[in-house]
């Protein structure tokens, strides 16, 4: 195990150097840079644009120098003094800016990832265990009500019902008075109050989709040749479902791990912005529209170097959750 785990290691270095290669081109891919962005802001506003300012601007933020030498600047940066560059919107370095959104996004990411393995798992394996019928029916109802409804949809409804009947604040993590006040057990309660709608609302789709393939997998073990001898020499039927077709159909649940972990960084961005949270989704879309190259960048490695990370642990899981699965 300790092998393969090194020789997965050895293999994602290039992949890295190659994921940074991409993702500095994607940013550099549209016409245009920040500076032409800001002028182009500044055109609408109704200023003057000085073609010398514009040259002093473009000179200092590096816009001049070939496109190799702003990615190796960049790329030596991170290698060698974890400086993922500096933001031009928002004048700051870009480490501090992602690292300030990442708290709140891995709390609400992981909360919601529980919460659709919290449901979708004893619904699955009900649903498996008791094929058509009316539970069965009726929990796949919901399952494609919850795949077709968007998800911006349910928020705005859900904030619209906790402001009418429970005379809640809507939008963001935290009422007027505690969004500034220090950490205190008012303001745990008060998080923990409204840190169940974007539960529901960015779990809602994955708990559905969860449910449907859980079922589809554990239906296909039920049916093997083992778990039929298994009841026929008496094995009461919970601990013939559970022992290994249960542990089998989890495949799905651990191979998640994989895209959940850049979900963490890109996460429900249109469900983020009509919440008004303050994770990455919204952060990175702004630093796209308006070309911050930098911070863009580092948004898209970081989501490149998750996927890596979530690839290798879950297979590492699969393989230690699923005897037919061996490390090579």
């Amino acid at each position: 195990m300790l092998q393969y785990i090194i020789k997965r290691l050895l293999y994602m270095i290039p992949t890295l150097f190659g994921l940074s290669l991409i993702a500095f081109l994607i940013i550099q891919l549209p016409p245009g840079d920040y500076v032409t962005s800001m002028i182009a802001s500044m055109q609408d506003s109704g200023a003057n644009v000085d073609p010398r300012q514009i040259e002093r601007l473009r000179e200092a933020y590096g816009f001049n120098d070939p496109v190799w030498l702003q990615y190796l600047k960049w790329i030596g940066g991170i290698l060698f003094r974890g400086d993922f560059g500096h933001s031009f919107e928002w004048n700051r370095p870009v480490s501090e800016l992602i690292w300030d959104r990442m708290g709140s996004t891995l709390g609400i990411s992981v909360a919601s990832l529980l919460f659709v393995w919290a449901v979708s798992l004893p619904i699955g394996i009900y649903s498996a265990m008791r094929r058509h019928s009316v539970g069965d029916y009726v929990f796949t109802f919901i399952g494609f009500i919850g795949l077709a409804v968007p998800s911006f949809i349910l928020a705005l409804t859900l904030m619209y019902l906790s402001y009418r009947y429970f005379g809640q604040s809507v939008g963001g993590l935290f009422s007027q008075q505690y969004v500034d006040a220090p950490w205190s057990w008012g303001k745990f309660v008060d998080l923990l109050s409204h840190l169940w709608i974007p539960i529901i609302v960015i779990g809602t789709s994955g708990t559905a989709a969860m449910i449907r393939v859980l079922r589809a997998n554990l239906s296909d073990e039920l049916r093997k040749p083992y778990v039929i001898t298994a009841k026929a020499k008496g094995l009461p039927e919970h601990r013939a479902v559970i022992k290994y077709p249960v542990r089998i159909a989890l495949n799905p649940f651990v191979s998640a791990i994989g895209w959940v972990l850049p979900e963490l960084v890109s996460g429900v961005t249109i469900t983020a912005i009509v919440l008004n949270l303050p994770t990455a989704g919204p952060l990175l879309l702004r630093a796209l529209v308006s070309q911050d190259m930098y911070l863009a960048g580092s948004f898209i490695l970081l989501m490149g170097v998750l996927t890596l990370i979530g690839m290798l642990v879950s297979d590492l899981l699969l393989a230690l959750l699923d005897p037919r699965i061996r490390f090579t």
